[in-house]
Parts: C-alpha cells; structure tokens; sequence
C-alpha cells in the first residue's frame, strides 16, 4: 500500500524551547522533528496524535497540541518516492506543536528511528535535514514570545 503524500510534522518542545528531535533509522545523521502521514480516515489532529505515540511514546493528550494552520508542500526525496504511488513528485506537510513541561526521556521507534535529543531551538534549527522542519522550528521562537 503506498503511502498518502500528506503528512504532518510536530515540533515537540518545552517552554524555555529545548526542541526534541530524533535520528532516522534509514538514514543515521538525518535528524528531524516527530513525522508521519495521514491514514484514510484519520484528521490531521488524528494523524499528528498517532504519530507522535508511535514515535515518542508520549500522550498527546497529557499535553498541550497545537494546529497552526499552515501547510508546507515540497518534493519528495528521490530515495523514498517508492513508498508513494507512481507519478506522486511531492508532498503536503501541515504543522503542528506539542508543549512539554520539560525535556522527558522517550520511547523511539526502533524501525524509524536510532535515538533521540533535546536541543536549544537555534541547534535543532540547524540540525534538522529538512528546510520546513528549520522553518518550523525558527517560526516556533517567534510564535513562543
């Protein structure tokens, strides 16, 4: 079954924003931001909520989960477009943010991803592999003050 090219991202932080961000299994010393996309069915809420168990461990529900409303779309990496049907080039992305009360220890998901860290935003800004996760994380501090 292909994949759907609509996608959420989540930005996990904390208040003083210290940014979770987790290594790729696939692709060790890509780091990014919580990720996945929409399953028929599923809201976007829905997705980012399932996404975030499936990757972290945590709850969303014992947070605070923010929809901002925006959409980014790009290509698909060329290296991962067979897990979308044929003639599929690019992707949507909508983002939303999930408040912690501080950096916790999680669960990763050992297939998707090799480990986990908590990084000041300008470092996970400038970690991240992709430029709508930078964005995002950069647009995070300004929508924080």
């Amino acid at each position: 079954m292909y994949k759907n090219p609509v996608s959420t991202l989540i930005v996990i932080h904390t208040a003083d924003l210290q940014i979770l961000l987790l290594e790729r299994a696939d692709h060790p010393g890509y780091w990014q931001s919580v990720t996945g996309s929409q399953h028929q069915e599923e809201t976007l809420a829905q997705t980012a909520k399932r996404e975030v168990a499936e990757e972290t461990g945590l709850n969303t529900d014992n947070y605070q989960l923010i929809d901002w409303q925006l959409q980014n779309q790009y290509e698909i990496f060329q290296e991962w477009r067979w897990r979308y049907a044929p003639g599929i080039t690019h992707n949507t992305e909508h983002v939303f943010s999930l408040k912690l009360p501080e950096t916790k220890s999680i669960t990763v998901a050992e297939r998707e991803h090799l480990g986990f860290i908590w990084l000041p935003w300008q470092q996970a800004a400038d970690k991240v592999f992709s430029s709508s996760n930078a964005q995002a994380i950069n647009n995070l501090a300004t929508r924080n003050q």
